[in-house]
């Protein structure tokens, strides 16, 4: 459920975000034109297919000279962020607020915000989007034209594609369907 507090923040509300930053809940909250979008933990799914995309998609990356990072990073600078699940990188400065990368994956999670970071990574020309959604059990590659994401059937930064990825993915088990 969203909620907008104008501010000043009550102090329950500043509490709970100092509780959240305490315990090191927060590593998942984006910032998003200035407003804090506060997530949850993802579902240990999550990890799972996380662990599976880097197994499959670092040695590629390797192969094509982009450096794979299957892990949280941050796009976008201090003010207007997001948090990918993962992406590959071009070679260049390590960096805690990374202005652009060359994919960024999204993990879907039941009531994210996946989708609605599209226009974002637009704005910042990431090249290409990968979701996948392991409740649907499908992948969706997109690729960046004229400002917009479109499906495609394969990367352009990696000998691969959607339909080989979804048929490569384990999406069974115990915290699978």
């Amino acid at each position: 459920m969203p909620l907008v507090v104008l501010d000043p923040l009550p102090v329950e509300i500043e509490s709970l975000l100092e509780r959240r930053r305490r315990l090191g809940l927060d590593g998942c909250d984006e910032i998003w034109d200035g407003v804090l979008h506060v997530n949850p933990s993802p579902h240990g799914r999550h990890h799972r297919i996380q662990q599976q995309l880097a197994e499959l998609l670092g040695p590629l990356a390797l192969a094509a000279g982009l450096i794979p990072a299957m892990g949280d990073f941050n796009i976008g600078d201090e003010d207007n962020y997001r948090i990918p699940d993962g992406g590959l990188h071009r070679p260049g400065p390590d960096e805690l607020f990374y202005p652009t990368v060359a994919l960024a994956v999204e993990i879907v999670s039941p009531g994210d915000e996946t989708w609605k970071k599209l226009p974002f990574y637009a704005a910042r020309e990431v090249d290409e989007v990968l979701i996948v959604d392991p409740l649907e059990c499908v992948v969706h590659w997109l690729g960046l034209r004229d400002g917009e994401y479109e499906p495609i059937e394969r990367s352009a930064l990696i000998d691969y594609g959607p339909a080989l990825l979804a048929e490569q993915i384990d999406w069974s088990g115990p915290v699978g369907r």
